[in-house]
Formats: C-alpha cells, structure tokens, sequence
C-alpha cells in the first residue's frame, strides 16, 4: 500500500461517516509530514439543511486554520474521495495546498482540470501537483450507494448521477 492509498483511506473514512449521516459522500484529509492535521466530510446536503459551504475541503481547511496555523500550508497533501470542484479547488489553490490526491472524478463540476491560462498570476503561476484515481473504486462505490437510494434528493437527476451510475 503506498502513502497514497494510506491517506486516501482515512478520507474515505470521512466518506463513509458523511454517507452514515445521510450526507453526500465526500471526505477529504489534509496531511503533513505524513501526519492526518485536519479532516472533513462533506454536511448538509440533505434537502433540510441544504448548503454548497460545506464541502469537505471547505470543513477540512477551516479546522486546519483554526487549530494549526503554525503549518506551512505548502508542505500539505489534500486528500479528497471526490475531485475538488471549482470552489474546493480554488480554496485549496489560494491556501497554498500544492498536491491533491483524489479518488472518484467529478465528472459534472470537477475543478482540477481548468486550464488556468487565462486567470491571473495567482493562478496561473501556482505549481500544482493533482494525482487522480487512488482507490477510485471504493469512493465509486459510495457515490453508487448514495445515487441509488432514493431517500437523497441531492444531485439527483443530474449528469453526475447518470455519470457515476454507468461507471463500472
């Protein structure tokens, strides 16, 4: 097992706590020198709470910065089940997170593939490591679990759902 799959792991447990509570199911990790420093899971997705805040990376940076601010955020590895969206990404981008490691493509909203070209330097001069696909099955599998039961209401209908249910 690589350091990779390691964390991606304990994301995935995130993951799985969010699913349990009837959230979507994305955990994220933030790592430092080998060290889980903060954690999050996605809250309130569910259709009375709902909210696009509180992403996993969102909750996941927040405690980071309220009980570590001593950590260089350059030295970190986000650790995420789902590709960070636009917002996700950006927020790690701006934080100084430089390695994301995720594990299921965000086919509808993912952020890590934007072409950063045409944004301004703060963007387009960060050096960004992004590794997709560790145990991209087992966070699969969470998402699938999610989309077909019909008590979540968040997403569904959309590309996303269709996307992920015809992965295999």
């Amino acid at each position: 097992m690589t350091n990779h799959e390691h964390f991606m792991k304990q994301a995935l447990q995130e993951a799985r706590n969010a699913l349990a509570e009837n959230e979507f199911p994305v955990g994220c990790v933030l790592v430092c020198d080998n060290e889980v420093v903060a954690r999050g899971r996605r809250l309130n997705s569910t259709a009375q709470s709902r909210n696009e805040l509180d992403h996993a990376e969102i909750i996941a940076l927040r405690y980071l910065f309220a009980s570590r601010p001593d950590i260089n955020p350059a030295r970190l590895t986000a650790y995420c089940t789902m590709e960070p969206c636009l917002m996700c990404y950006a927020a790690l981008l701006l934080s100084r997170i430089r390695t994301i490691v995720y594990a299921y493509e965000d086919a509808m909203g993912g952020g890590t593939g934007l072409s950063r070209t045409g944004l301004t330097p703060l963007y387009t001069q960060a050096n960004i490591e992004v590794i997709p696909h560790v145990l991209r099955s087992e966070s699969l599998a969470l998402f699938k679990e999610f989309f077909q039961n019909p008590a979540h209401s968040y997403w569904q209908d959309s590309y996303l759902t269709q996307y992920t249910l015809s992965q295999s």
